[in-house]
């Protein structure tokens, strides 16, 4: 993907920092067109609105359809700003075609699979349209599938294309609804220099009080814009009404985001740099020592008969390590996730270990 071309809307390039919003959801001609009416005011270029809504479980608003690409229309016409939606299958991206849409974006559920992504290039390739596409991350952590769906369209000679960084999926109570993982897109930004990555902050966050310092930190990292939820009353909005914003607050978050238009030299990051790299081997040094002691473990347990799990030891290592970090400035979760992890690679030492035949 050598000759992936700059975002652009009728000729017209989308300068950095690309901003888009709009609600999750169009819902009423009124909604869509009053909410529209505030980002106008507010600056903003691109309007984004849910056509058809991918609900986890049935029963629940799967969007307005075919109808609501009317209202986007009344849209371009009043504002005078471009506009955006998501598609999923053949027929989304044949009617998003036929009403004029401006640009397309891609949904997590569709990116992950194979069949849809290959589904929607080849429809592409047959209209023969130059449209800009967005590929928002696969919901599982997976680099190669995400880029397997951007290779997909390039295939069918896509070259506008660009990538949304939407988090990643997780289970049980978070800071935020899906991870952000953020070594995952600087790693596709590092295999494809060229490609504009897109922070959405609002699925990241899933609330909108953490929309600001997630697009600032998107920002910090060099990624080339944001795609923020906004409805005219997000407290009654008919889907993600928690993660949404007002146009207003929006003004105000951009207003007060720092936009850097070069990176930031890192002559003087060299030092500090050396001092990571000097930690990260003194890490692995550890780790390696850690688990040299787990396979003694491990074999004492296998000579005496024990179980490689034991719940009461992992409780207390978990408690007291957690305490530790955080007396020293680190989160909670963090240190969780680090320990959770340390104890997987533990216990498959030990399993292995307790699995193999005596000689």
């Amino acid at each position: 993907m050598e000759n992936i071309l700059p975002l652009a809307i009728d000729s017209v390039e989308l300068n950095r920092p690309i901003i888009i919003s709009g609600p999750c959801s169009a819902e009423t001609e009124e909604q869509v067109l009053t909410t529209a009416r505030g980002l106008a005011r507010a600056g903003i270029k691109v309007f984004r609105a849910g056509i058809w809504k991918p609900r986890t479980k049935p029963g629940g608003f799967e969007g307005i359809g075919v109808p609501g690409l009317a209202w986007l229309n009344k849209v371009k016409e009043e504002t005078g700003m471009k506009v955006s939606t998501e598609v999923a299958n053949r027929g989304h991206v044949e009617a998003a075609l036929e009403y004029g849409v401006d640009l397309l974006w891609i949904g997590a559920r569709t990116s992950a699979n194979p069949f849809a992504m290959q589904e929607i290039a080849d429809v592409l390739k047959d209209a023969g349209k130059d449209i800009p596409v967005l590929v928002k991350n696969p919901v599982n952590p997976d680099l190669d599938l995400w880029i397997g769906a951007l290779e997909r369209l390039y295939n069918a000679g896509i070259r506008r294309l660009g990538v949304i960084h939407r988090g990643f999926s997780t289970y049980g109570p978070q800071i935020y609804r899906n991870h952000p993982q953020w070594r995952i897109p600087l790693e596709l930004r590092r295999r494809f220099p060229s490609i504009p990555i897109i922070c959405d902050p609002s699925h990241i966050g899933g609330k909108r009080e953490l929309i600001a310092s997630l697009s600032q930190q998107a920002l910090d990292m060099g990624f080339d814009g944001l795609i923020i939820e906004s409805h005219c009353d997000p407290d009654c909005a008919w889907s993600d009404r928690n993660q949404q914003i007002t146009p207003e607050v929006l003004g105000v978050i951009l207003d007060n985001l720092v936009f850097r238009d070069a990176p930031v030299p890192t002559e003087n990051l060299v030092h500090l740099r050396r001092q990571i790299d000097q930690l990260d081997n003194e890490l692995i040094e550890v780790l390696g020592k850690r688990m040299n002691v787990s396979r003694e473990i491990g074999a004492f347990k296998k000579e005496h008969n024990m179980p490689v799990v034991q719940a009461g030891r992992y409780d207390d290592i978990m408690t007291t390590r957690v305490l530790a970090a955080k007396s020293m400035g680190m989160s909670e979760d963090f240190m969780r996730s680090i320990l959770s992890t340390i104890h997987e690679e533990s216990v498959r030492i030990q399993v292995e270990l307790n699995n193999k035949k005596q000689s």
